[in-house]
């Protein structure tokens, strides 16, 4: 059963992911039919927003170390709030891409916070936690993304600030519950869950690097695969409605194996599956690239959102399976998602900007990117048997 504490912080959660995709992934399309920002400008915000997501998620998760979790996800809460407060009242093209980096730095402060407070538990449930948590924010995730567009069409575009703005001030209602609650419930005695029997200390350090390698490598990829979409349906002649449809099957796909590796656990601390994620989200990505029909472009999706998730779900797994220090490690998860976010972008912009004729070039240099992500992968795991 899932204590009444645990409950209200994934409902946070899911309301917290909604609002995060209602603003983060339509930003770009305000910014470009408000201030005409093209390809470039777009992908150098995006850039710059990775840039901040790294320092403030590693900074965020030391603070929630330090200061406790309740106290920095409150403060993440009103950060956003603020940020969303001045994009209504500033609608200038540096104050959108300053409260941007502002709104960033909040949710640095939230997830890191969340991942911890989650992760509590009593005994041996850490894999059904983090396997929750996944599930919720996948679920968010997928739900925000299909209905953003309509409601955006229906509210209007100014609904990108205030719509999440009140959805964030209702998880800000909810927290002191969840504390009091919470504060109760930590009567009983808190243990972390002891690695598998399999994994020695050494090989938990180990797969930690490992998936903290991996993990910015998958962001790289969605965040280059997000922007081919609307050439994917100009090729197979979709309109955007469709497009939306056919080209978010990997994210359902993800949802689906979140559900699979929660409940089965023979991947936990196996170096073989971390290695078939990462190869089979290679193929999957190429697969994006030269599907010459819908078919294998569904199939390219299946693949791509069954690696993503095994990539993801072990970064923030063995993460939490430590006995101390998990909010910092947490933090270090999601600065390694900033990562991601920031090198696709800056090296989609960089190839645009220099050489600007070569049609998807950008793409191709991201797929010669992940080949050397595999390849520091095996140095890794070489490396460390070695000493």
């Amino acid at each position: 059963m899932i204590s009444p504490a645990k409950a209200l912080l994934y409902l946070i959660e899911l309301i917290n992911c909604y609002a995060a995709v209602y603003y983060s992934n339509f930003l770009f399309f305000y910014l470009r039919r408000t201030f005409g920002f093209g390809e470039v400008e777009n992908l150098l915000t995006a850039a710059l927003g990775g840039f901040v997501y790294v320092f403030a998620a590693w900074q965020g998760g030391k603070l929630a170390q330090r200061y406790g979790c309740i106290r920095i996800l409150g403060l993440g809460l009103c950060g956003v709030i603020m940020a969303l407060t001045l994009g209504m009242a500033f609608p200038t093209p540096a104050a959108q891409v300053t409260v941007f980096c502002l709104w960033t730095v909040g949710v640095c402060f939230i997830w890191p916070a969340l991942e911890t407070l989650i992760s509590e538990r009593p005994g041996t449930q850490l894999s059904k936690m983090v396997g929750i948590y996944n599930v919720t924010w996948a679920g968010g995730a997928a739900v925000g993304y299909f209905t953003a567009g309509i409601l955006i069409e229906k509210l209007g575009m100014l609904s990108l600030f205030w719509l999440p703005l009140g959805l964030t001030l209702v998880e800000l209602a909810l927290l002191p519950l969840a504390a009091r609650w919470r504060k109760r419930e930590i009567a009983g005695q808190y243990s972390a869950e002891s690695l598998t029997p399999a994994a020695s200390l050494a090989d938990g350090k180990s797969f930690l690097l490992m998936a903290w390698i991996a993990n910015p490598f998958s962001y790289v990829a969605i965040n280059t695969v997000l922007p081919l979409i609307p050439s994917l349906a100009e090729k197979f002649d979709l309109s955007t409605g469709m497009a939306g449809v056919v080209c978010s099957l990997w994210m359902f796909v993800r949802l689906a194996a979140f559900g699979i590796f929660w409940q089965w656990k023979g991947w936990h601390y196996h170096f073989r599956w971390l290695t078939l994620s990462f190869l089979l989200m290679i193929v999957s990505f190429f697969g994006f690239l030269m599907a010459q029909s819908i078919s294998l472009l569904l199939v390219a999706q299946v693949g791509f959102g069954l690696s993503i998730g095994l990539i993801y779900y072990s970064s923030l797994y063995y993460s939490m399976n430590v006995t101390e220090n998990q909010s910092s490690n947490a933090g270090l998860h999601e600065a390694m998602i900033g990562v991601g976010l920031f090198i696709g972008p800056a090296c989609g912009a960089a190839t645009l900007y220099l050489v600007p004729a070569a049609i998807g070039i950008g793409a191709w240099s991201v797929g010669g990117l992940l080949c050397a992500g595999f390849s520091g992968l095996l140095f890794v795991r070489h490396y460390r048997k070695k000493t």
